[in-house]
């Protein structure tokens, strides 16, 4: 679990988040300190997509403040937080479907200029992810969902973030292919990257977890470590059908 003292690179206070008349986020405050993998956990339509969106810029809130390396980022583009080291995953993957695996991963690199580590970087993901090398100039779009996940990660890996944000990466994949999800988030986390987790697979995003956040209705109702929340009695009845 990551020390008091370390960096704080992300600080939500007060969040709200309001679209087509509905109040997403009712207020949240939840931190990301440097070296953690924090997860945010709750059912469908609790507000967690909502509060990422914020954070990375897609969506503006209605209030509150959201600091990054202790500077208020709201109203700033994906690209200045790209090149700050904020970087999604979104929701659904997004990858460029007809381009190759190769290619997702260069674009993944637009900020960068050094073109040496580039190629070394994309040697690097093909050995976190050799199912991408055995397709490397196959079309993204003819991948399957839980090969276009990899591509995701490891796309937006190529951009040296200093916080990872991934939203729902086990969404609407195999048990099978779950299971290789977390084992590369948990490689990833191994590696040094800041991960901020949303998952409604709450046993599986606490089980890796620091610390964990649980949303419920658009507000943080519960929060700990994450080995603690996954023994809770409230959290296992509400999520965990126990």
């Amino acid at each position: 679990m990551a020390e008091p003292s370390r960096q704080l690179l992300l600080q939500v206070k007060g969040l709200q988040v309001a679209y087509g008349g509905i109040q997403a986020v009712k207020g949240v405050d939840f931190e990301v300190r440097a070296g953690e993998l924090v997860s945010l956990i709750g059912s469908n339509g609790a507000g967690k997509t909502s509060t990422m969106k914020a954070i990375t810029g897609t969506l503006a809130p209605s209030a509150g403040h959201i600091e990054y390396l202790g500077a208020d980022i709201q109203g700033q583009g994906a690209w200045d937080l790209v090149k700050k080291g904020l970087v999604m995953v979104p929701e659904g993957r997004g990858v460029f479907a007809r381009m190759s695996i190769t290619e997702n991963l260069q674009m993944g690199a637009y900020t960068r200029k050094d073109q040496a580590g580039i190629l070394a970087d994309i040697e690097k993901m093909f050995g976190i992810f050799p199912r991408l090398r055995e397709r490397k100039d196959q079309l993204a779009g003819t991948l399957s969902g839980g090969e276009q996940q990899m591509l995701a990660m490891a796309r937006a890996l190529m951009s040296q973030p200093k916080l990872l944000l991934l939203d729902e990466p086990s969404m609407g994949l195999s048990p099978l292919m779950v299971d290789k999800i977390f084992e590369v988030v948990r490689d990833v986390y191994a590696l040094g990257v800041t991960i901020l987790l949303v998952e409604q697979n709450a046993s599986r995003a606490l089980a890796i977890a620091d610390r964990g956040y649980v949303m419920e209705s658009g507000l943080i109702n519960m929060t700990g470590p994450g080995q603690q929340l996954l023994s809770d009695p409230g959290v296992r009845a509400a999520y965990l059908g126990e």
